[in-house]
C-alpha cells in the first residue's frame, strides 16, 4: 500500500518515549523534553494524561489531515467536557476513551460525522473505509510487535487509513520506531489477532 499522506502524531510529544514508558511506566514521561507542546500546564499533568490519549492522537491526525493542528491535551480536555473521559481526582485515574461521548464531541466541535462500531469483523473494515475516510480501531498495544501473540485484544486505539481484503494500513500513536508508527502495513489476518472488533468510523 502507498503512504497515506496523513500527518503522524505520537501520543507522546517525543515519539521515541514508547520504550521508556513500556520499561518504566508513566514516570518516564516526566523526562519528555517536549511535554509543553501537549498543552499540559505541568509535566505531571502531561505524564498523567499521555498514557490515556491514544484516541486524541488519532483525532489530532485526522484534523491535521485537513490542515488543523490542535494540542493533544486541549483535545482531551474538551472531550472530557462531553464525557469522553471520566477523571477521578481521588485516585488520579482516567477512564476513556468512551466512544459515544467522543462521537458527539467531534460532531459538535469539528463537524466530523462519526459512528461507534461494535461486533465488527476485521474483514469488514474495507467496507467501513468506503463510507468514511478513517476507522479508529481498538487493538492491543502490543501490535507494535506484530510477531508476538497478544495476551488480550483491545486497550489501545490506532488510526486505520486504508484496508483491502488482505492488508491494512494504520498510524499507531504508541509505535516504538518509525516502522511501527506511521503507515504501518500488516496482513489483515495479523491485525485481527490484536483487534477487539470495535472502534469508531469517522470522516476526515
Amino acid at each position: 500500500m502507498q503512504q497515506s499522506g496523513v500527518p503522524y502524531f505520537s501520543q507522546w510529544e517525543t515519539p521515541g518515549m514508547t520504550l521508556p514508558v513500556v520499561a518504566g511506566g508513566t514516570q518516564a514521561l516526566l523526562g519528555d523534553p517536549l511535554w509543553r507542546h501537549s498543552g499540559a500546564e505541568t509535566v505531571e499533568e502531561y505524564a498523567r494524561w499521555a498514557v490515556n490519549v491514544c484516541g486524541m492522537a488519532c483525532l489530532k491526525m485526522i484534523l491535521a489531515a485537513r490542515g488543523e493542528i490542535h494540542p493533544t491535551l486541549e483535545l482531551a480536555r474538551a472531550c472530557t467536557g462531553y464525557g469522553g473521559y471520566v477523571v477521578n481526582e481521588i485516585d488520579a485515574s482516567i477512564k476513556g476513551l468512551i466512544y459515544a461521548p467522543f462521537v458527539r464531541f467531534v460532531g459538535d466541535r469539528f463537524a466530523l460525522a462519526a459512528e461507534t462500531i461494535i461486533a465488527v469483523q476485521a474483514s469488514a473494515i474495507p467496507d467501513l473505509l468506503s463510507k468514511r475516510r478513517f476507522f479508529i480501531a481498538s487493538v492491543h498495544p502490543s501490535i507494535r510487535w506484530p510477531e508476538q501473540e497478544p495476551p488480550a485484544k483491545g486497550g489501545h486505539l490506532v488510526l486505520v487509513t486504508a484496508a483491502s481484503p488482505e492488508t491494512i494500513r494504520f498510524h499507531n500513536p504508541s509505535g516504538h520506531d518509525p516502522a511501527s508508527q506511521a503507515d504501518v502495513t500488516l496482513p489483515l489476518a495479523v491485525f485481527d489477532r490484536f483487534f477487539a472488533n470495535r472502534g469508531i468510523s469517522i470522516d476526515g
